[in-house]
C-alpha cells in the first residue's frame, strides 16, 4: 500500500526523520522538483509521509552509488509508467534493467583505455579509468561496459593468441577486487527474499556469479554468495540452513555440468526454486533439457529480469529428459582405468615434449562428464574450443592429432572393448582432423 499523501509534517520533522539538512531539501525541491511539498497560507512547507519515503528512497539510491540527479531521473522514469517505486520494488528492477547497460562512445573509449592498461600491467591507469567511469555513470553501467566487456575482450585476445595468460589473470584480479569492494559497499537488504548463489564442484570461475551478486544486492536483495567449487553435500546443507527463496547455480565448464545437474535435482525435489546459467549452457543448449531448473538466459541483463519474474511468480520447471543409461557401465570402467590410462599417456608423451602443452587432464575430465550425462558427443564443442586455442597459439594442428592418437592408444591398451564409446569418439575426432588437413591442402 502506498504511503499516506496527506501533508501534515513540517520541515523540522522531516529533517529529524531523514537526517538531511533544510538546505539540502530545499535544493532538491528547487533543482529537481522532488519532493514538492505543499505550502501553508503563511508559505511554510508541509510534507506527507509519501514525501518522506521519497526522500529516503533517494538517499538509498545515493548509498548504492547513484548521484542525486541520476536517482531523480530513475524515479521519474518509473513514475512516468504509472509505477510507484515505493510500493513496487520488483517492477522497478524489471523496468529499469533494460536501460542498465546502454553504452555510449565515451564508455567505449574508456573501455579501450582500461583494456590497454591491463595489457600493459598498468594498474594505476586501469584504476584511474574505472574510477572515472564510476564518477560519470551508475555502477551497473560502469561494471558491465568497462569491466565485464573489457575482460571479455581480453579473454578473446587470449584465445586468439594476442594476449598472455598473465595479462588475462591480471585483468581478472582487478575485476574481482573491484566487484568484492562494490558488494561490500552495498546498502543492507530491504527485501525479504534471500537468494543463494554458488558454483558446483570443480567450477573455479567466479566473476559472473560475483557480478550477479552485485546486481541483485543493488536491488535490495539479501544475497548469500558461496563462491567457487562448493561440495555437493555442503551446498545442500547450506540451502536447508538458510531456506533461500531461490538458488542460482553457475557453470562455465562442461566438466561441472553433471554436478550442477545433481544439485539441481536435489533442490527441486525439495520444491526449491533453482535458476542456472553460464557459458556451457549457451555453448551446448541441449544441456538445458536435462537440468531441472530455470535457465536464466545468455546475458546478465535478461537474467536479472528472469530472476525478478521467478521470485514474483515462481512456476514449475518443465519436464527434463532422462539420461541415457547405456553409458553408465563404461563410466565406471573408465573411472577405474583412468589412473592407468594417465600413466600410459604420460610415458608416451614423455618422449614428445611438444605435446606437453595439450591438456590431457582436461580431456579426461570431459570424458567423465560426457559419460555421466549419457552422451559422448557432448565433448565435441569442448574439443573444438581446445583445437582453436592450440591453433591460435600457433600450435601445429598435427600435434592435436598426435595427442588424440596417443590418448586412443592408452585407452585401447588399458580398457580394450570396455572403452568402446570413448575409442569410437576419439577415432572420429582423429579422422576429422585428417579430413580437414586434406581439404586445406
Amino acid at each position: 500500500m502506498s504511503a499516506n499523501k496527506t501533508s501534515s509534517f513540517n520541515l523540522k520533522a522531516v529533517i529529524q526523520e531523514t537526517g538531511l539538512t533544510g538546505d539540502t531539501l530545499r535544493a532538491w525541491e528547487r533543482r529537481y522538483g522532488l519532493p514538492m511539498p505543499e505550502r501553508t497560507p503563511g508559505g511554510h512547507r508541509l510534507y506527507s509521509q509519501h514525501d518522506i519515503d521519497t526522500i529516503k528512497w533517494l538517499k538509498e539510491k545515493q548509498v548504492e552509488g547513484f548521484s542525486i540527479s541520476r536517482a531523480v531521473d530513475l524515479w521519474n522514469e518509473i513514475a512516468q509508467n504509472n509505477i510507484d517505486p515505493l510500493i513496487a520494488p520488483h517492477q522497478t528492477a524489471i523496468f529499469s534493467t533494460p536501460h542498465l547497460f546502454q553504452a555510449d562512445i565515451r564508455l567505449d573509449t574508456m573501455r579501450q583505455q582500461w583494456v590497454s592498461a591491463c595489457m600493459a600491467f598498468n594498474e594505476s591507469v586501469a584504476e584511474q579509468t574505472i574510477n572515472k567511469a564510476f564518477a560519470l555513470n551508475s555502477p551497473e553501467i560502469a561494471c558491465q561496459t568497462i569491466l565485464m566487456n573489457g575482460l571479455c575482450e581480453i579473454g578473446e585476445k587470449w584465445y586468439q593468441g594476442k594476449a598472455t595468460v598473465q595479462q588475462e589473470h591480471f585483468a581478472s584480479a582487478l575485476v574481482g577486487r573491484r566487484l568484492n569492494a562494490l558488494i561490500n559497499a552495498t546498502a543492507p537488504p530491504n527485501r525479504q527474499e534471500i537468494i543463494l548463489i554458488g558454483c558446483p564442484p570443480k567450477e573455479q570461475h567466479t566473476l559472473i556469479p560475483l557480478f550477479l551478486t552485485f546486481l541483485l544486492r543493488r536491488r535490495g536483495f539479501h544475497v548469500v554468495y558461496l563462491g567457487a567449487n562448493i561440495p555437493q553435500f555442503s551446498f545442500k546443507e547450506t540451502v536447508f540452513q538458510i531456506q533461500p527463496s531461490m538458488v542460482i547455480l553457475t557453470g562455465q565448464q562442461f566438466q561441472t555440468a553433471p554436478a550442477l545437474r545433481d544439485i539441481a535435482i536435489e533442490l527441486t525435489t525439495e520444491n526449491i526454486v533453482v535458476g542456472y546459467g553460464g557459458r556451457i549452457f549457451s555453448l551446448l543448449p541441449e544441456l538445458r533439457n536435462i537440468i531441472p531448473g530455470h535457465f536464466l538466459g545468455n546475458d546478465l541483463n535478461g537474467s536479472i529480469i528472469k530472476i525478478e519474474q521467478l521470485l514474483h511468480n515462481p512456476h514449475k520447471v518443465s519436464e527434463t529428459s532422462p539420461l541415457v543409461q547405456k553409458l553408465l557401465p563404461y563410466l565406471q570402467n573408465f573411472r577405474t582405468a583412468l589412473p592407468s590410462i594417465e600413466k600410459h599417456l604420460h610415458e608416451t608423451i614423455g618422449a614428445h615434449p611438444e605435446l606437453h602443452s595439450v591438456p590431457s587432464q582436461y580431456l579426461s575430465e570431459g570424458i567423465l562428464a560426457a559419460l555421466k550425462l549419457g552422451d559422448i558427443s557432448l565433448l565435441n564443442s569442448d574439443l573444438d574450443w581446445v583445437r582453436g586455442l592450440l591453433l591460435n597459439f600457433k600450435t601445429p594442428d598435427h600435434l592435436l592429432h598426435d595427442f588424440l592418437q596417443f590418448y586412443y592408444q592408452a585407452v585401447d591398451a588399458v580398457m580394450g572393448s570396455q572403452g568402446a564409446p570413448i575409442l569410437n569418439w576419439l577415432q572420429n575426432k582423429i579422422d576429422r582432423i585428417v579430413e580437414n588437413k586434406l581439404h586445406e591442402e
